[in-house]
């Protein structure tokens, strides 16, 4: 089985942003809130958590800029789902959110959590955003472990 474990993560102090795409959102809302859960679960103060609703997967990096530019979080976590259709706007799409999210984690210096689901059916998404399997809470602990490198190495 394909997982990732986190030693005991601290994130008292970190301000984290979540950047969500309202574009199928039976699946991108309840991988928010297990993103918050994780947050809360490791000491981020509620105040420091900002979360922007954008309508899209393909605004999910703009929204992103946005949280570092104007938050100046320490990390984002970028949340969408794409589902393949029967054109090639997911292939564009996807591949477009991908570049963008990459360019923001080097251009900006800001740890930037690939959280968009890229997924063949409706079904799949699902499966990843809901229950035990719900992968926003290991993004949000993505964000506060890259966050506390990010900032260890400005010490």
């Amino acid at each position: 089985m394909k997982e990732i474990h986190f030693e005991k993560i601290e994130g008292k102090g970190l301000k984290i942003g979540i950047v969500v795409a309202r574009w199928n959102s039976a699946v991108t809302y309840p991988l928010r809130d297990a993103c918050i859960k994780a947050l809360e679960d490791a000491g981020v103060e509620t105040d420091h958590v900002f979360v922007q609703d954008v309508p899209g997967s393909y605004e999910v990096v703009y929204g992103a800029k946005h949280l570092i530019e104007q938050k100046h979080v320490d990390a984002v976590v970028a949340i969408g789902c794409l589902i393949k259709g029967e054109t090639m706007h997911f292939e564009y799409i996807a591949e477009a959110v991908s570049q963008g999210l990459m360019t923001l984690n080097t251009d900006t210096s800001v740890p930037v959590i690939f959280g968009v689901l890229t997924c063949l059916t409706e079904e799949q998404a699902t499966a990843r955003s809901k229950g035990e399997n719900n992968h926003g809470y290991a993004w949000g602990q993505s964000a506060i472990e890259m966050a506390n490198l990010k900032n260890a190495k400005n010490q």
